[in-house]
């Protein structure tokens, strides 16, 4: 059985399109939105020549394009992407794009900078705040981290349930659609703050949900790996065993049950892998053990960053993951991590790697 994949790479120069057949050989498309950041792309799983693309520029700003054509011709699909809710404020990035779950037919979502979630029930064509969340009671005790107060990660779990993560602000879910909001950070560490556990303000990197198990999720967060559930009270801190409790990226592969994916990167200090040397984390038990993988990948001399958005796992058994680094390198396994290769080397900094739908 073939196990074609379609990668979507958003760089600092554009958006790129890497197709395969076979995970071994790959076309690549693009640069589209050439010379613009691309933050995020999303096609939708319901109706795959749908696309939405996050592009932000320090010129014009904040945008989101849609293609009805898989990615051929692309038009803007913004109306009422403001932020009016939250005083003395304005819309600064759109870090992600999340189709909603298949019980929300024409549901997407968007969030940005300064921590602020979006809505559209017309495939994206027109959006409106999700004021519930902007103007949470607890706002004045988010704070912005490194890359601004960016609403990064967005699951949509479906029966009205969805996950929110804001660095530095925490977790957050909603059991109802969106109309209310709570923290959910319970076990979770701050300790870039005096209250080192905090009801919120914690700095979560990248929050994912695993693809056929919605009630299990994982979190790289500024201080550790967690794991956790939706109705969970608290979560279980999985970090024992990596060589830093620091990173950004994550993946979970569909077909497996328990397993993760990180990059290690050495501390908030030094944003680049351990000891110059590009290592993947795994865990195939939930965080109860790991291992480091590095056969196919640089060792030395390879200081690296791999960012939130720059990592995703496809749904073939074995396990595809890819990942890309901000010097511009692509890496693939299709063994489950058990070996890397190289798909590219030389495109713009990596912001983004999504799986999309093969054709």
């Amino acid at each position: 059985m073939a196990k074609s994949v379609t990668l979507w790479v958003g760089t600092r120069k554009g958006a790129f399109v890497f197709r395969s057949k076979d995970r071994r050989k790959w076309e690549v498309e693009g640069p589209h939105f050439r010379g613009s950041e691309v933050n995020a792309i999303a096609q939708d799983p319901r109706d795959p020549k749908r696309v939405l693309a996050a592009v932000n520029s320090a010129w014009f700003g904040p945008h989101i394009h849609a293609s009805k054509n898989g990615g051929k011709t692309w038009k803007l699909s913004e109306k009422g992407l403001e932020l009016k809710s939250v005083k003395g404020q304005s819309l600064k990035r759109v870090w992600q794009i999340r189709h909603g779950h298949a019980d929300e037919p024409k549901v997407v979502y968007a969030g940005g900078d300064p921590g602020a979630l979006f809505r559209s029930e017309d495939d994206g064509a027109t959006w409106a705040e999700v004021r519930s969340l902007n103007r949470h009671e607890t706002r004045s005790k988010w704070n912005p981290g490194a890359g601004g107060m960016c609403l990064h990660s967005i699951e949509a779990l479906g029966d009205g349930r969805l996950l929110v993560a804001i660095s530095a602000a925490g977790t957050f879910r909603s059991a109802d659609g969106g109309k209310s909001w709570e923290p959910h950070n319970v076990g979770v560490r701050a300790d870039f703050i005096p209250e080192k556990r905090p009801v919120v303000g914690q700095c979560v990197h990248k929050l994912r949900t695993h693809p056929r198990n919605p009630e299990l999720l994982f979190q790289q967060n500024h201080c550790g790996v967690y794991r956790g559930t939706f109705d969970g009270k608290r979560w279980k801190d999985v970090s024992k065993g990596l060589p830093s409790r620091f990173g950004f990226a994550a993946a979970v592969p569909a077909a497996e049950p328990e397993t993760f994916f990180t990059v290690p990167i050495e501390s908030p200090e030094y944003r680049c892998t351990p000891g110059g040397a590009l290592r993947v984390g795994r865990t195939r038990d939930g965080g109860k053990t790991w291992d480091l993988l590095a056969n196919g990948l640089p060792q030395q001399n390879a200081h690296l960053l791999i960012l939130r958005e720059a990592m995703d796992a496809d749904a073939h058994s074995p396990s595809g993951v890819y990942f890309g680094t901000a010097n511009g390198q692509l890496y693939a396994t299709a063994n489950g991590g058990d070996r890397w290769k190289a798909i590219a080397e030389h495109l713009p900094p990596i912001f983004s790697v999504t799986v999309g739908v093969a054709d």
